[in-house]
């Protein structure tokens, strides 16, 4: 009935205790994932940054099939809209039993619906979820999902944009690849998340490499000074000059100096 994407066996083994890892009350976090489409998930998470997560014990991953918990011998998941209208709505009853059986005695587990409806995911709302132990991503498909799930079983609704998606397995992606990175010691550094665009209210400072001279294009000079103060203080800049051409509205929000908020006001006449 789910799969852990570190075991590397051909079968989906069901969730038992036995089977948990050893490491499994050693890890800094743990994601279910309740999908009809599992597979989805085996290419990007057995990639990059998640995947040495997961190897390193930082995060577990559990992926539970919906499907598992249909109804009746051909294991039904939806069915049509009452009063009408396109598409198949996701029944309560899979969604319940599954969330259920994964909750345990864990009562207060949070759970998540990806949806079109809910809050917009962004950087503050990554932080947020990073904190928090263990959690489940209902990922939504068809027209939608009985609003009973809303109401009784999902604790939160999230959307990762205003537009709208075959099915939640995409959005489960973008949410975790985010949070992921906020666990320590998943990135190379630590400091690689304090800099990320959007950490500190605006977008990232341009970064530049070897060659210093690329087809007559110069690195700044700056950035050979050896002078980490003045290059701060260039980043600094420059993240603040690109956010007030690229995103002004991000500057309403971001802690800016007096001087920096004259800056923006001079950019602004």
């Amino acid at each position: 009935m789910c799969k852990d994407i570190r075991i590397k066996s051909g079968s989906d083994p069901p969730l038992n205790a036995k089977l948990v890892p050893t490491w499994y009350d050693e890890i800094a976090m743990h994601i279910d994932i309740i999908t009809l489409f599992p597979d989805m998930f085996t290419s990007p998470f057995s990639e990059s940054i998640i995947k040495r997560a997961s190897d390193n014990g930082l995060v577990h991953i559990m992926l539970h099939n919906l499907r598992e918990y249909g109804l009746g011998k051909h294991r039904i998941v939806d069915d049509y809209p009452h009063g009408g209208g396109a598409g198949m709505v996701l029944m309560p009853e899979p969604l319940f039993h599954a969330v259920e059986k994964i909750r345990g005695d864990k009562a207060n587990m949070p759970v998540i619906l990806l949806t079109p409806q809910g809050r917009l995911f962004n950087h503050k709302v990554a932080e947020e979820l990073a904190t928090i132990p263990r959690f489940a991503l209902i990922c939504g498909h068809y027209e939608g999902v009985d609003e009973r799930v809303r109401e009784h079983l999902a604790t939160d609704e999230i959307s990762i944009g205003d537009y709208v998606l075959t099915g939640g397995e995409l959005a489960a992606m973008v949410i975790i690849d985010a949070i992921v990175r906020h666990i320590p010691g998943a990135l190379g550094s630590n400091e690689s998340v304090k800099d990320d665009s959007h950490a500190s209210g605006l977008l990232e400072y341009p970064h530049y490499t070897r060659p210093q001279n690329f087809r007559g294009w110069e690195v700044p000079p700056i950035l050979l000074s050896g002078n980490h103060a003045e290059i701060a203080r260039w980043r600094r800049e420059q993240a603040l000059l690109r956010t007030i051409s690229r995103r002004p509205d991000l500057l309403q929000k971001a802690d800016l100096s007096e001087g920096e908020r004259q800056m923006v006001e001079k950019k602004a006449k």
